[in-house]
């Protein structure tokens, strides 16, 4: 009652008011039925009772900022609705009402803020409502509720002009810019709210509206957003690789003179260097040096690893030097990690571990990261020994491996045929907590699938689906591989219709997979029609699917096939790469064309091309299997030269090529080399060694490395067996032929006869 009484008290001083302007008693007569409205105490739901009276009627006798500012602070939410009852009955006209509370509350922003909540849920407010209260927020330094209040502007369905009509959420710059005049106040220009407005829109996600505001606010309004705003942009739409608009936005700022400062510039060589546009990222380096931004760590850590990346190293190097010289910062693990990385990946193992003791030596300690990358190299290379031990290591120094390492060495075990190893690695993955992701179920598939274990391989799918890993384009593409190797084409092509299904597109690399099945069992007519399916659907051929068509030519026998094929490659304007090249010499060189081959080895550097370990393997091993032993040791001795490490396949071709020669003790220093290098012998390397040993008559030797390569667990397949068994039956030992027949029928192999 004593609110009610109050409120009655207002409206009496109210009309005393008018009465002493000599206007009350025609106040009165004209507004009678506005009175016993405002003052009834029920609540009707006619809204004939307010036909009787405007809202012109309503503001003169009702607008009182000082009656509201009371209902405001001292009313419960839930009665102001028989204060403002007037809502119900109001449509498009209650915006210059509601306008008029703001605005007279403006020096009250709390209030402002707590009745526009209350006036937003009893109705659908305009966007000039919102702006008001933006600018009432923003200039009393309530920043968090502006943005807050532009947001949900600006993510509003429907939200109404004046006029009815819905508004497009750019369009609020304008508006915003009218409530500025309204809402003026001494001492400021309104300007942060625009930079508000900017940077909710590019916190939603709305670039494109984001960017538009960017323009109207510079361009329209000469209203410049914050560099912090703009770098915000700048980070979200480097994220999306457009590189052209974030550019243009880069070149605005500048144009503009809204400061770029040493994040603006990080931001864009970040982006620059990972999209491989290295000379425009080392002009913003040398624009931002010019200007007297100091470069970072993050600076110089993003042109390192773009740089590196790309193979140029000695540039590389001089950067860190650089680096190291400036005085604004120092090296960290993560600078160290990339010129590991780097010269890991181009095979400068040595200058790696030069890099990692000076990280050391510099008080910095190796992380998760460091041993990582020494794990997956020595993987990659075939090294298991090398990355088992940094494995051990990093887990004796209390870090815990990652599924990055873990994925690594079940590679690594999977490459020299040690599955049962690999599993117990994932099982052990399992086991202390470290979830496999899609990257390991990829590993998982192709290893097995490559041991031809295919049922493993779909037992592994179908736990990836269980568990809810929505498997990729490497998954699908190791499954389909596997199942090609098995000769189970049918069952590959089913799996691409299923691709298809789940909207995974398959990629020329895949497709080339394929046609390699096709051409492998001599469908050249079917492989050039997948081919036509292939660019039909807009798969332009690569030199991926040109260099698996021009192999499996050569494979074939069909040498003029495959270089007619890799001649329209170049007519396409598809540049051969280091992998063609090692296509087209193996191929060669398979088919005894081995000086051929050495033509297009020499061709090499003029189309700017480094052969590197494939290609050398490719030329040993084909000098080696056409008895050019010589011209193959030279091709090893040239790549130890140039610092390239040989792979399991070179030595194992000089082990064979010099056995074959009877050079025995040549073929056991070969083999020496090869441990000491760090690579593990395979079931080839140890088919070599045994049968090239028993056909010199050196069966003892030949049955040493026999009991060796089953203790280390490399399986023997029917062609070792066959090797020991004929030279055990011409030396007469019956004993040693049985018991090597009984293991072979144990292990489910068939005996070879004769």
């Amino acid at each position: 009652m004593e609110s009610i009484s109050e409120a009655i008290f207002f409206y009496v001083l109210q009309a005393m008011l008018i009465f002493a302007r000599g206007q009350f008693y025609r106040t009165i007569s004209n507004k009678s039925s506005l009175f016993r409205y405002l003052f009834s105490t029920t609540t009707t739901n006619n809204s004939n009772s307010f036909d009787s009276f405007n809202l012109n009627e309503a503001e003169e006798v009702y607008f009182n900022p000082n009656l509201i500012k009371k209902i405001i602070i001292q009313e419960e939410e839930e009665k102001w609705e028989g204060h403002f009852r007037i809502f119900r009955h109001i449509d498009s006209d209650v915006s210059s009402f509601v306008n008029k509370i703001l605005l007279a509350l403006r020096n009250e922003p709390r209030l402002v803020f707590k009745f526009f909540k209350w006036a937003s849920v009893k109705k659908s407010l305009t966007i000039e409502d919102y702006c008001i209260v933006a600018h009432i927020l923003f200039y009393s330094r309530m920043y968090s509720d502006t943005y807050n209040v532009l947001k949900e502007l600006v993510t509003l369905r429907g939200v109404v002009g004046k006029n009815g009509d819905v508004v497009h959420v750019v369009d609020v710059l304008d508006v915003l810019w009218s409530a500025r005049t309204i809402c003026s106040f001494a001492g400021g220009n309104g300007y942060g709210v625009f930079d508000a407005l900017f940077s909710a829109l590019i916190e939603l996600g709305l670039l494109k509206e984001a960017n538009e505001c960017f323009l109207r606010m510079t361009r329209g309004f000469s209203v410049l957003p914050k560099a912090r705003s703009c770098n915000y942009l700048l980070h979200r739409m480097t994220k999306l690789g457009d590189k052209k608009l974030s550019l243009k936005l880069f070149d605005d700022m500048n144009e503009l003179g809204i400061v770029a400062n040493v994040y603006t510039y990080n931001i864009m060589i970040g982006y620059l260097c990972k999209d491989g546009d290295l000379n425009v990222a080392k002009r913003l380096f040398m624009q931002m040096k010019d200007r007297g931004i100091e470069p970072d760590i993050v600076t110089y850590n993003s042109l390192i690893d773009g740089i590196g990346k790309h193979g140029v190293l000695e540039d590389m190097v001089t950067l860190y030097d650089e680096m190291k010289e400036s005085k604004c910062c120092r090296p960290d693990v993560v600078t160290y990690n990339t010129l590991i990385n780097c010269f890991c990946r181009c095979g400068r193992m040595e200058v790696a571990f030069e890099y990692l003791n000076e990280m050391k030596k510099s008080g910095l300690k190796p992380n998760v990261v460091t041993y990582s990358i020494f794990v997956d190299v020595f993987a990659k290379e075939g090294m298991l020994r090398g990355a088992i031990k940094f494995f051990v290591d990093m887990r004796r120094v209390g870090l815990a491996p990652n599924e990055f390492t873990y994925t690594s060495l079940i590679d690594a075990h999977f490459k020299v045929g040690k599955v049962d190893e690999a599993l117990k690695l994932v099982k052990e993955m399992v086991e202390v907590g470290v979830k496999l992701n899609v990257v390991t179920y990829a590993t998982l598939v192709d290893g097995l699938c490559n041991e031809g274990k295919i049922k493993e391989a779909e037992e592994v799918f179908r736990v990836m689906l269980k568990d809810g890993i929505v498997p990729n384009l490497e998954v699908y593409t190791a499954l389909i591989h596997g199942y090609i190797k098995s000769k189970r084409l049918v069952d590959a092509l089913i799996i691409m219709e299923q691709m298809k299904e789940n909207n995974i597109r398959p990629d020329a690399l895949l497709y080339g997979i394929v046609l390699w099945s096709f051409c492998s069992d001599d469908k050249f007519e079917e492989a050039k029609a997948l081919f036509d399916k292939m660019k039909g659907l807009g798969i332009e051929g690569n030199y991926v699917v040109y260099t698996i068509l021009a192999d499996a030519y050569f494979k074939a026998g069909k040498s003029v096939e495959a270089q007619t094929l890799l001649s329209e490659m170049q007519e396409r304007g598809i540049s051969p790469t280091v992998v063609t090249y090692s296509a087209l010499i193996d191929g060669l060189c398979r088919l005894g064309f081995v000086e051929e081959a050495m033509h297009h080895f020499h061709s090499m550097p003029k189309m700017g091309l480094q052969p590197n370990v494939v290609v050398y393997t490719a030329l040993i091993h084909g000098f080696c299997r056409n008895k050019c032993l010589e011209a193959a040791e030279k091709m090893f001795n040239e790549m130890l030269d140039k610092g390239i490490c040989p792979d399991k396949i070179v030595y194992t071709s000089l082990i064979d090529g010099n056995l074959k020669q009877g050079n025995i003790e040549d073929a056991l220093d070969l083999r020496r080399r090869m441990i000491e290098s760090g690579l593990e012998l395979d079931l080839h390397a140890y088919t070599a060694l045994i049968c090239g040993l028993s056909k010199n008559g050196e069966v003892p030797r030949a049955r040493i490395f026999f009991d060796e390569m089953i203790e280390k667990g490399v399986k023997p397949d029917e062609v070792v067996f066959s090797c020991l068994i004929r030279k055990y039956q011409e030396i007469g030992n019956l004993e040693e032929v049985l018991a090597l027949q009984n293991q072979m029928i144990k292990r489910g192999l068939t005996i070879v006869k004769g």
